[in-house]
């Protein structure tokens, strides 16, 4: 497993990191870091590594697009001098072309999306142990629907933005993809993009594969 002990790991994203983390910044018991995902991480070090001390860090913000985490990066993840970072964007720069689009300006399309990823990249690969890009994701299993192909294409803006920069891209969309075949979205999402406690521990499942942990079992 690459954490080592000591080491400070910050998640970046926007609801679905956020999951109701403490202010300023979201870490210690309890909810502290949320209930979500990085909860789930936190949690798993824990009981996998109790003899590493890893400070574990969220700094996700509801309803953030990918220009406001842009925006934000200095004053929620710079400042923490993390050792690792991992961030995840997108679901809002898609959901807003769909909910609002009449409001919806250029900062939500590909172009600005691929533009604001490749800054977070290249003000931070080169200050920290390492970088992890996790993929937007719909939890829908028609590849057909508006939104999921849409979703699918910020994804791979994600992962193309990832290796440019020598960052290591974690799939959550493939992962959710293998188990809408034989679940159906409703059960680990209400809405698609925010995920149950399942959904949340399929996540977390991925970015403990990309961690090199040990297996719960």
């Amino acid at each position: 497993m690459i954490f080592e002990n000591g080491d400070r790991v910050v998640f970046a994203g926007d609801s679905v990191t956020d999951s109701g983390r403490k202010r300023p910044y979201g870490e210690g018991l309890w909810e502290g870091v949320g209930n979500g995902y990085v909860r789930n991480v936190d949690s798993m070090l824990s009981v996998l590594y109790p003899e590493r001390f890893i400070h574990v860090t969220n700094v996700g913000c509801s309803g953030a697009t990918s220009t406001d985490m842009l925006r934000d990066w200095e004053i929620n993840v710079e400042k923490c001098s993390p050792d690792w970072v991992f961030f995840m964007i997108g679901a809002n720069d898609v959901w807003r072309q769909f909910d609002e689009p009449a409001m919806c300006g250029e900062s939500f399309l590909p172009e600005s999306y691929r533009k604001n990823l490749e800054a977070v990249c290249e003000r931070t690969v080169k200050n920290v142990k390492g970088l992890f890009v996790i993929s937007p994701y719909y939890m829908e299993s028609n590849d057909s629907d508006p939104m999921k192909k849409r979703m699918v294409e910020y994804a791979q803006i994600a992962k193309e933005v990832a290796e440019k920069y020598g960052a290591t891209y974690i799939d959550v969309q493939k992962a959710f993809d293998e188990h809408l075949k034989y679940r159906y979205p409703a059960y680990i999402s209400w809405d698609r993009v925010h995920p149950s406690w399942v959904g949340s521990m399929i996540i977390a499942k991925e970015i403990m594969k990309a961690i090199g942990a040990d297996p719960l079992y």
